[in-house]
């Protein structure tokens, strides 16, 4: 019994940074119908900004994830402005193409940058770890986990409370009537790609001290991240958040009473099974935003 609630929280802080990928891509995609290849190289950036503040630069860790996001967050501005502003109504297909481009020139740029040698990021958190009856976990890890679910409750109240996510909103059910309600459409897909990058961002900032930085990291992740959307259902956010809760559940399960070699290929065989049972998603609905 003591194992499996420890897997069972290993899941759960897990999932909610895997949640915080799905939002920032489905929260993309929902409401521009962009399929965000990059989305993985944001998540590289995130963790790389974080050793380039703390470790490189020197400044307080916390601070450094704030900044880490930040700079998430005006990077993925800045990449809708270059390439997608430039391509408002062209179809999917080419969309996707330009996103590919940009993740391999991001990847080669951080490759070309940092190198191809891994890179740890100290935590200043206590070594002897949480204990609670028979199960433990490391300070570090329920750090990453109040943060996680933090930005999650806090990108959920921003899509239904403010001004700006109920022009999301609108946008996202009908872009012709909102823009002619006022609503200035390129200024929410501007928004729009920039909380999501920097929702990836954010996830890299808070994995990589617990693992390891390398320009690759994110080739992964990018999977794992439409691996939730497919789970949670395209464009629904609530779906996206359990989706990563749900993936890494599996994963963990997987690896812990099967084999730690088959943890990814656990979650990717879930992914099968959904698309031939409910193809639409195990959380999917109507009105997938809102």
């Amino acid at each position: 019994m003591d194992q499996l609630l420890q897997h069972l929280l290993n899941a759960l802080i897990l999932g909610s940074t895997y949640a915080l990928l799905g939002i920032g891509l489905t929260f993309i995609f929902g409401i521009m119908r962009v399929v965000n290849f990059a989305h993985g190289e944001l998540y590289t950036f995130g963790a790389y900004m974080v050793y380039l503040f703390s470790v490189l630069l020197g400044v307080n860790f916390l601070l450094s994830i704030v900044i880490a996001i930040v700079l998430g967050i005006m990077l993925g501005a800045l990449l809708e402005w270059v390439l997608l502003s430039r391509l408002r109504g062209a179809d999917i297909d080419t969309t996707m193409l330009v996103m590919i481009g940009a993740w391999i020139i991001m990847q080669n740029a951080e490759q070309l940058i940092w190198s191809g040698v891994a890179k740890s990021i100290p935590m200043p958190f206590p070594e002897e770890p949480l204990s609670v009856g028979g199960v433990s976990v490391a300070w570090s890890r329920v750090f990453v986990f109040a943060v996680a679910i933090l930005l999650i409750v806090g990108s959920q109240t921003l899509i239904q409370r403010t001004r700006l996510g109920k022009a999301m909103r609108a946008t996202f059910q009908d872009r012709d009537t909102a823009s002619l309600m006022g609503i200035n459409i390129n200024m929410i897909y501007l928004a729009t790609f920039a909380l999501g990058s920097g929702l990836a961002a954010a996830a890299g900032a808070l994995l990589g001290p617990i693992f390891i930085v390398m320009p690759t990291m994110g080739n992964l992740a990018v999977v794992k991240a439409f691996a939730i959307v497919i789970l949670g259902g395209l464009g629904n956010m609530k779906g996206a958040a359990l989706g990563g809760f749900v993936l890494a559940l599996v994963e963990e399960l997987g690896a812990g009473y099967i084999s730690s070699g088959y943890r990814d290929a656990m979650g990717f065989l879930l992914i099968i099974l959904v698309l031939m049972v409910k193809p639409t998603g195990l959380f999917a609905r109507t009105e997938r935003i809102g």
